[in-house]
């Protein structure tokens, strides 16, 4: 069994910056892609950043220049800082990995709980 726990998420002023992190536990032999999503009410889940497993990323175009993904691969540990935060920021931020893990080494994509994040103006 393979768990995700976001952490970081809270209230912030426009401006301001916050640190998601997001820690894979469990039963893992190797953790490929990871990324943080987003959801607002009533909205779908969109992608906010990706990384691969040799660091290579990519943005959603609404966060270039103000977010950075990251991860240490040796504590299977992403993080996502979020500088310039916006109004329209304001989401719960789920954490995704695609991970290979347990008795039988199976690929499976994992997501986290979703820390909320609120961003006041």
């Amino acid at each position: 069994q393979v768990q995700l726990v976001e952490s970081g998420g809270g209230l912030v002023q426009a401006g301001g910056s916050l640190r998601l992190s997001c820690a894979a536990s469990g039963s893992i032999f190797s953790i490929d892609d990871m990324g943080w999503y987003r959801q607002a009410p009533g909205k779908q889940r969109d992608l906010v950043a990706g990384i691969t497993s040799g660091g290579v990323t990519n943005y959603a175009d609404s966060v270039k220049g103000r977010f950075t993904i990251s991860r240490d691969n040796a504590k299977n540990t992403m993080y996502l800082q979020m500088n310039s935060l916006k109004p329209e920021d304001t989401a719960v931020y789920y954490c995704n990995a695609y991970v290979t893990g347990g008795i039988g080494r199976i690929r499976y994509r994992y997501w986290g709980q979703g820390t909320q994040v609120t961003v006041s103006s």
